[in-house]
């Protein structure tokens, strides 16, 4: 196999685009008979999926590992941090947790070096079978404090020696000056990893724009490769939890309303990333008690700390919500954390989430949870209640449910999960459950037509990403940036 020169997009500051840019470019390399793969040195985010090999990594590089029709592996995304609180995260290296630490001692701590060494490693392994690599950033490449104890932008991108595109969002507004200061704020020989500069989520007539990036040209010295107008019409998972508060957030008349209760340490939202493009329904995340209470179906996500976002809905009313929804006949699930909410009990003896040993849950569901210090992660086959389908889904968590109750889940070594109540209320500790036609139509029976009917997931998500393609491919440079990776 030929090698190429890995390219890397970052940023001017988070949430301007380079998770979905760096997806694109996967599928584009792809579609030229590449064999491009992800990389990622460090993710910080609560949206997690599961190797094949049973390890974690970020959801985002999982995605684009999907762009590049490979398997995903621990080696794209190998420093993961998953927030537990305002102030710490789970540090997940290679796949596997190794701690909890303050923002503080992670940040300006000692073992960013190790981490580094470890990063580099993990790219060295992946470049040995693809190439190119395609390299993602986080957050903005010029925080200074930062800047050298930063394993994910420039000091990653000059290790690889990689081309660099900086990525900026007009639609945020001072787009030169962000553009600008951001490589002023480089040393000369960061400088000269950038190849050029993408003006990403465009509005209006890009011939307006003619002059603006010839400013960019003659203040930088650095060329504008692309102007990505801004798109709704492409369906990429997002990885951020930002990105919920642009989805709908109050019930409509004359459709099934599905509420998601928005959690505070919510996680693994792209569980209902399939539900949103169903026709049937209307489906919201919401933390407002009266939203809530108008839904037809209440569902409880993920979260990295069931303890903190059950105390949450005590102090929000939000619980007293879900009770009286239950009581009323209205369907109440749960998923992950959700499920260990649903229970009589959540202990915690070795004080994985909090100083409480033993806390309170809904008394939905005829369940107790104890919290364990090692985590589960696996990816799984399994039956759905007494149907003959195969379903496909993944777990990550740090707890056992125990208790009475049928099984909603059957796997082939003859265990089970979940816990089915009725039809109305059920449980269960596996992520993407919902993506399974056969688990959506048994939730919505009453509204008729087969998911499958109205859309084939797996192949809805591949002309996505051949969607993006193409919209790369009539607003980016894509000769120039090519063949630079052949220089």
């Amino acid at each position: 196999m030929n090698k190429f020169k890995p390219v890397m997009f970052v940023g001017t500051a988070s949430d301007v685009g380079k998770s979905v840019l760096a997806t694109a470019f996967c599928r584009v390399l792809k579609q030229e008979g590449y064999q491009p793969a992800p990389f990622k040195a460090q993710n910080m985010s609560l949206n997690s999926y599961v190797t094949p090999e049973g390890l974690e990594l970020g959801r985002a590089q999982a995605v684009q590992a999907e762009a590049c029709n490979i398997p995903s592996h621990t080696d794209m995304n190998p420093v993961l941090l998953k927030p537990n609180s305002e102030k710490s995260s789970q540090i997940v290296l290679n796949g596997k947790p190794v701690g909890n630490q303050s923002a503080r001692e992670y940040f300006l701590g000692n073992n960013k070096e190790k981490l580094f060494e470890e990063a580099k490693a993990a790219f060295q392994r992946l470049h040995e079978k693809y190439s190119p690599i395609v390299m993602e950033g986080a957050g903005s490449i010029s925080e200074l404090n930062l800047k050298k104890r930063d394993i994910s932008n420039m000091r990653m991108a000059m290790a690889a020696g990689a081309d660099v595109y900086l990525v900026a969002d007009i639609d945020k507004g001072g787009v030169f000056a962000s553009v600008y200061g951001s490589i002023q704020l480089l040393n000369p020989e960061e400088r000269k990893h950038i190849k050029g500069i993408i003006i990403n989520k465009f509005r209006g007539d890009a011939s307006l724009f003619e002059e603006g990036k010839n400013l960019i040209k003659d203040l930088t010295g650095i060329p504008v490769v692309g102007l990505l107008p801004y798109f709704k019409d492409i369906f990429i998972e997002e990885e951020d939890s930002v990105s919920l508060k642009k989805k709908f957030s109050k019930a409509v008349e004359k459709r099934l309303n599905i509420g998601v209760v928005l959690l505070p340490h919510i996680s693994n939202f792209t569980d209902f990333s399939r539900l949103e493009r169903d026709e049937r329904v209307h489906l919201f995340y919401s933390h407002d008690k009266e939203e809530l209470a108008a839904s037809d179906i209440l569902i409880l996500p993920g979260t990295k700390s069931t303890i903190a976002d059950l105390h949450f809905l005590r102090r929000k009313g939000i619980a007293e919500v879900i009770l009286h929804a239950h009581k009323a006949g209205k369907k109440v699930i749960g998923i992950c954390g959700g499920y260990q909410m649903m229970g009589s009990w959540i202990e915690d003896p070795y004080q994985v989430e909090s100083e409480m040993v033993r806390y309170p849950g809904l008394g939905l569901l005829p369940v107790n949870t104890i919290l364990e210090k090692e985590k589960q992660t696996v990816e799984r086959t399994f039956l759905y209640r007494d149907l003959d389908t195969p379903c496909k889904g993944y777990e990550v968590h740090m707890g056992k449910t125990i208790g009475s109750g049928n099984p909603l889940i059957y796997f082939q070594d003859g265990t089970t999960d979940g816990c089915w109540l009725s039809d109305q209320c059920w449980g269960t500790y596996l992520h993407g459950i919902l993506d399974n036609a056969v688990v959506l139509d048994d939730l919505l029976r009453e509204k008729g037509n087969r998911s499958e009917d109205l859309l084939n997931w797996a192949d809805f998500k591949q002309q996505q990403y051949d969607k993006l393609a193409d919209h790369l491919r009539r607003h980016l440079d894509l000769d120039y940036m090519i063949n630079l990776l052949n220089a």
